[in-house]
Parts: C-alpha cells; sequence; structure tokens
C-alpha cells in the first residue's frame, strides 16, 4: 500500500490555477527574454503567500540528441565555446551532447534531425525520446528535451556549425569507456550530458543486443 506521503505526491492538488499574477514587466528584450513578475501562491498549508516579485529568464525550449554507435561503443561530443562558462576555471569550451533551439512550427524530432546535421554532419533516422525537465526552473522557463539516435559514426569528425550563427564546433566520436571517464574526472559537467549518460548507462547492453548494423553515413541500407 502507497504512503499517504508518496501519494500525494502522485496526486499533486496546487497547480496553475492557485497563482495569482499581479503584474508582469519586460525588464529586457533581445535574444532571450528577461521578465519581472510580481505574484503569489497558496500554501501547502492553507491561506496564500505574501505578493513576492521575481525574475525569469524566458528562453525557447531546446532538445539534446545522445547520438550512440551501440556497434563501436562509442558516441558523438561536440566541443564549442560557451558565453554562459567564460568564467570558467577550467576552459569555457565545453563537451556536449548535440543539440538547439525549437524554432516556430518545428517539431522536437525536427529540431533533433536538423541540430544533428548542422553541429556533427550526422544523419540521424530513429529516435528514441529520454526526458523532458526543467534545467533551473526557479528562474528560467526553458523545458529541454532528450533524445537517443543510433548511428554509424564511422566517417564523422570534424569542425561543423552555421557560420551566420558564429558555431565553431569540433566533433569527437568518444568510446563510452573513455566518455565515463571524462564524466568522473568533471569535464562533462552539463545537465545533458549527465542525465543522457546514466541513461545509457542503464540501456547500453540491451541496445548493443538489439542492434543490426547501421550503414555509414550518406549510405542507405538499400545501396
Amino acid at each position: 500500500m502507497a504512503s499517504s506521503a508518496s501519494t500525494s505526491l502522485l496526486n499533486t492538488p496546487l497547480g496553475r490555477d492557485d497563482v495569482e499574477l499581479h503584474k508582469r514587466e519586460t525588464l529586457h528584450q533581445g535574444f532571450f527574454r528577461l521578465e519581472a513578475l510580481e505574484l503569489r501562491h497558496r500554501l501547502f498549508e492553507g491561506g496564500w503567500s505574501d505578493v513576492m516579485r521575481r525574475e525569469v529568464h524566458h528562453r525557447f525550449d531546446a532538445v539534446g540528441v545522445l547520438l550512440y554507435d551501440p556497434e563501436r561503443d562509442s558516441l558523438v561530443l561536440v566541443e564549442q565555446f560557451r558565453a554562459g562558462a567564460v568564467d570558467d576555471p577550467h576552459t569555457p569550451w565545453k563537451l556536449e551532447l548535440v543539440a538547439g533551439l525549437v524554432e516556430q512550427g518545428e517539431s522536437l524530432e525536427e529540431v533533433a534531425r536538423r541540430e544533428a546535421l548542422e553541429e556533427a554532419g550526422c544523419h540521424v533516422g530513429q529516435l528514441t525520446k529520454l526526458h523532458t525537465y526543467y534545467p533551473s526552473p526557479g528562474a528560467c522557463n526553458e523545458r529541454v528535451t532528450l533524445f537517443c539516435g543510433l548511428i554509424n559514426t564511422q566517417g564523422l569528425g570534424g569542425v561543423h556549425g552555421l557560420a551566420e550563427e558564429h558555431e565553431d564546433i569540433r566533433v569527437h566520436v568518444v568510446s563510452f569507456p573513455t566518455v565515463w571517464e571524462l564524466m568522473g574526472q568533471g569535464r562533462l559537467d552539463n545537465a545533458m550530458c549527465l542525465i543522457a549518460l546514466h541513461w545509457l548507462a542503464g540501456q547500453r547492453a540491451s541496445l548493443r543486443a538489439a542492434s543490426r548494423p547501421i550503414p555509414p553515413q550518406g549510405e542507405t541500407d538499400e545501396e
């Protein structure tokens, strides 16, 4: 029998109707938007909170793609400069999954395939959805959806990205044991990588056992 605590988690009583939004003010509008909200919300033990001010960073939703080669037990990491890490004591060049922002009218799967091609020169067929999550819901409305795409890493590498977006992206094909070692060393320090790699650690054996040969990039099963 489920405990009362676990039952309350499964049947959360509070929702959007339990928030009163008094004021919404745009503080900055650039590629992203910064808003100030004045609001109050219901309390767990009854009644309402005082009116409070919260600043929220509005971003586009994002998609990340774990590109995995089950035959070679290797995956694709991309390396690029990240302005948010400019003061990182080690380096502002970060190793990450292929990822990108969702543009208006695009499906999540379309974003995954587009970014895999733009950032890694990789065509992806079937995609498996892993998770959707908020990276920092205390201050940002962005939601991230992760996918896994099984690929053949033969011939992948080099530098990719769109010049008009100032992208300078180096592609690495790395064995799973090496990636796991990099994670242990703290070299993979972003949520997309950590979540996707822990998923892969649990699914890796079954993915390898069930996989069939995947043609190299640019070829199909009929060729």
